[in-house]
This record gives C-alpha cells, sequence and structure tokens, in this order.
C-alpha cells in the first residue's frame, strides 16, 4: 500500500520499494516487484520513460533515436514484446552490401564476412575462430573470474589485435565489430576482456559480425513502445520530471529526495547507467570500493544519423543498404525504413574519436561530410535525403553519452565482480550491468527481473 501525503516540499509518499530512472531496467523492475505484491513509486528525471530508447517524428518521419533492433537471443527482450502484444517485423536485407576498403574502393558482396583478398580473409576467419573461442571460454557471467582475465585486461583491444596478426585490413575489420559499432570508442581504450565481454554478451564473436543476427527485427511503431507500455500499466506509480537529487539511507530504509516528491522507502533500485551515479548524493556516502569503481566505467560516444527519402532508391540497384568500413566516417548504415512506410530511411553510425572531429565542425559542414561518406555507398541520391536527424546521445543531460557504459583499462578484472552489490538497502539495475545481452534493452529487462526477485526475497 502506498501513503501519499502534502507537505510544503511537494509530495511525500511510503512505498516498499523506490525505483530512480524510467528505462526498460528500472520499469521491469517495478511491474516484477508490484507482482509480487510490493508498493513502488518510480522517479523518472525526464519528461518521457524510455531511457536510452525514444522514438520521435522529426519533420514528419517516425525515427529511432536510441535502441530499437530484437535479435533471436535476446529472449528476455523477445518475451516481453510479446506479453505488450508488440508487432515486430524485419530488417530490410535483400540485395548485396557494400564495403569501403581503405583505397576508397566500393565492392558490392553477400554473406558475413567483407570483401578482401584471399589471405586477409583467411585471417579475418582465423580471428574470428580464435574469439569465439575464448568467449565460450570465458563467457559473460564472470569473466573477471577466468584465469586469463587479468592479463587479458591489461592489453587493449587494439594492441591484442596486433599481437595476433600483421594484416592490418583484418585487424581494422575484426577490431570494428566492438569498438565502432559497439562500445563506441578507440580500440586503443579498452581491454581486450572487455571485448570479449561484449562478444560473449551477444552468444558469440561470430553474431556480431553477422548483422543480419544482431540486427534481425524492429518493433512496430517504434522499441520505445515496451518502457511506455510497461509505465501505461503502472499509472501513477511513475513520477516525471523528478530528478533524484539525493538517497538517505541506512540499514533497512532509505529516502529519495526529487523535484517536487520525497519518497521513503525499505529498498532502493538506481536504475541509470553507472556515469549518472554521481549526480545522486547519497547520505552517507558510498563505500569507498564504489567510489573508485565508478570513476573507472564511461560511456563511448556516437552520432546515430537518421536520413529520410522520397523513396529507398538503393533497393532499385538491388543493394540492401547494409553497409561497413573502418575507414568511412560512417562506419556502419542499414535500411531503417519504417514497416509500411513508402519512403526509404537510411540509418548510419559515426563513432569515438571520428565523432569528436565531426562536432568540432559546423552543423551544416558536419551534415555535408556525413551525407557524402554515405554516398560514397549508396551513390550521389544519397547526398539529398527530405530529412535528415542527428541522434546526439551525450548532449542528453541524463544519458551523456551511448551505448553503454564500459571500464577502461584493468577496470573490469578489478571491479567487475563488485558491479550489482547492494549498498545496504541500495541495488543497481540497467543494462551496462548485464552479463547476457549486456548494452541492450535485453540486459535491461534480464537485470531488472533479477534485482526485483533479489528485493522480493529479503522482503519477504
Amino acid at each position: 500500500m502506498v501513503d501519499s501525503r502534502r507537505s510544503e516540499q511537494g509530495t511525500a509518499l511510503d512505498v516498499d520499494v523506490v525505483i530512480v530512472g524510467a528505462g526498460a531496467s528500472g520499469l521491469t523492475a517495478a511491474t516484477r516487484l508490484r507482482a509480487a505484491g510490493h508498493s513502488v513509486a518510480v522517479l523518472e528525471a525526464r519528461e518521457r520513460v524510455g531511457g536510452r530508447l525514444w522514438t520521435e517524428t522529426i519533420d514528419g518521419a517516425l525515427l529511432e533515436l536510441g535502441g530499437q533492433w530484437v535479435s533471436p537471443d535476446q529472449a528476455a527482450l523477445i518475451e516481453t514484446v510479446e506479453e505488450l502484444g508488440l508487432e515486430t517485423y524485419s530488417r530490410y536485407r535483400e540485395g548485396d552490401s557494400v564495403y569501403a576498403n581503405a583505397a576508397g574502393e566500393v565492392t558490392r558482396f553477400t554473406g558475413e564476412l567483407f570483401p578482401v583478398d584471399a589471405a586477409t580473409q583467411r585471417e579475418m576467419e582465423r580471428l574470428i575462430d580464435v574469439l569465439d573461442g575464448l568467449t565460450a571460454e570465458i563467457g559473460a557471467t564472470e569473466p573477471w573470474a577466468h584465469a586469463k582475465a587479468a592479463e587479458l585486461d591489461r592489453i587493449s583491444w587494439s594492441e591484442w589485435l596486433t599481437q595476433q596478426t600483421d594484416d592490418v585490413e583484418a585487424r581494422d575489420n575484426i577490431a570494428l565489430f566492438i569498438a565502432e559499432a559497439m562500445l563506441t570508442k578507440p580500440s586503443h581504450s579498452f581491454s581486450a576482456l572487455q571485448a570479449i565481454l561484449m562478444a560473449a554478451s551477444a552468444g558469440s564473436f561470430s553474431h556480431l559480425v553477422d548483422a543480419d543476427y544482431i540486427l534481425d527485427k524492429r518493433v512496430a511503431g517504434g522499441l520505445q513502445q515496451v518502457p511506455i507500455k510497461l509505465a501505461e500499466r503502472l499509472g501513477d506509480a511513475v513520477h516525471l520530471s523528478a530528478p533524484v537529487r539525493r538517497l538517505a539511507w541506512s540499514g533497512d530504509s532509505v529516502t529519495a529526495y526529487a523535484d517536487g516528491i520525497t519518497v521513503t522507502a525499505r529498498r532502493a533500485v538506481v536504475a541509470v547507467p553507472p556515469n549518472l551515479y554521481s549526480r545522486i548524493a547519497f547520505e552517507p556516502p558510498l563505500p569507498r570500493r564504489q567510489q573508485q569503481m565508478h570513476q573507472h566505467l564511461s560511456l563511448g560516444l556516437v552520432i546515430k544519423v537518421h536520413a529520410v527519402y522520397e523513396t529507398p532508391f538503393w533497393r532499385e540497384s538491388g543493394l540492401s543498404g547494409t553497409a561497413f568500413s573502418p575507414y568511412q566516417l560512417v562506419h556502419e548504415a542499414y535500411d531503417n525504413t519504417n514497416h509500411g512506410d513508402p519512403r526509404g530511411t537510411l540509418v548510419g553510425f559515426v563513432s569515438d574519436e571520428k565523432a569528436d572531429a565531426v562536432f568540432a565542425l559546423p552543423a551544416e559542414e558536419r551534415k555535408r561530410r556525413i551525407l557524402g561518406s554515405l554516398a560514397a555507398y549508396y551513390g550521389p541520391q544519397a547526398l539529398e535525403p527530405v530529412v535528415y536527424y542527428e541522434s546526439d546521445w551525450a548532449s542528453e543531460e541524463w544519458t551523456r553519452g551511448a551505448y553503454a557504459a564500459s571500464f577502461d583499462l584493468g577496470g573490469l578484472s578489478r571491479y567487475g565482480a563488485h558491479q550489482r552489490t547492494p549498498v545496504g538497502p541500495i541495488h543497481w539495475s540497467c543494462s551496462d550491468l548485464a552479463a547476457e545481452g549486456y548494452q541492450h534493452v535485453d540486459g535491461a529487462i534480464r537485470i531488472g527481473r533479477a534485482t526485483a526477485d533479489e528485493i522480493a526475497a529479503s522482503l519477504g
């Protein structure tokens, strides 16, 4: 039962559990706790629910500004989508993909591996086999506990690849699948162990290489429908525009002080990315271990580019819309046309240091260069979209990066085992802390469920 009252400071609530953050993880935890018979209050800083899921209409075009894809291994997300009555559809993938090499030469191809010379292809296949073996051996659940963890966590992803092969193009292409495409950080800035965790969280490195697998389906109307519908079921338990400024806690009680609302509870769930923990004043302060650990976690940087055209013109040329190159400004791009929309949409990504460089330019010059990179893949028609939009999550006050937090060199083996350790009545829940489904909505849901079950068991 929720005890609610008014005061000069705003609404005051007494509940069993207060959840900070109305993303997929926080809303999943709230839903599961309520189903177990516990009262909840969800406090969200933004004026909307969804966190890093955001579907918006821009200049008449429906765009997925944040996460959007569903892959076959994401059982928790698939189950939630079905339970909420949402429909999915397959990403368009008929026709040839394109690859641009270091010389700017564009080649059409089919299948998973890029069209490189035979020696480079053999090296890529060998590296994928090595990484699949390490991924299976180390796993996603406790990579820090493996005998090789410290060794692999002290060497950067780029240096590990350099030790494996002298083939520069093979290294660049393999690096792409983790650095630019997933962690959105330069490959010298995170460890080989962090790269292996990224692959293990998706089932294998081979899954990351296979775009048709990892980017399989989309949700009709946008993936933000998941948190929206979860929030609708929670009703007035969800409070928007209520950033939590302070968490005062003791052994078995916690009070959240947010704008316009104060919530006292037996447990709290902090369901925001780790880079935002410091936005909350903890009283008393968090233990030394957590204080140090949180300083070694950071989000990457990526621009998600949306370009909408009168028609999906690339299909007329027999192209699927899928494009890759570690040498282009836009390192990957896909046909992102909405189900039933006669117009065509391309989505492309510019990450890490390349994003730094173009963010230093005036907006029109940045747009010109990004569209020029798309035109390298698809031809001059790509230069003239009817709608153009850049999702810049690093400038979002309550996100500050994309797609997820990862450790710096040595951080995963040093701190990984403690990421989800509760502090008194305070629990942690977000996709950044997931094993399977790490940095994806699937991971957010998995962690939300696990956190709720842990709290429900402790409350009795």
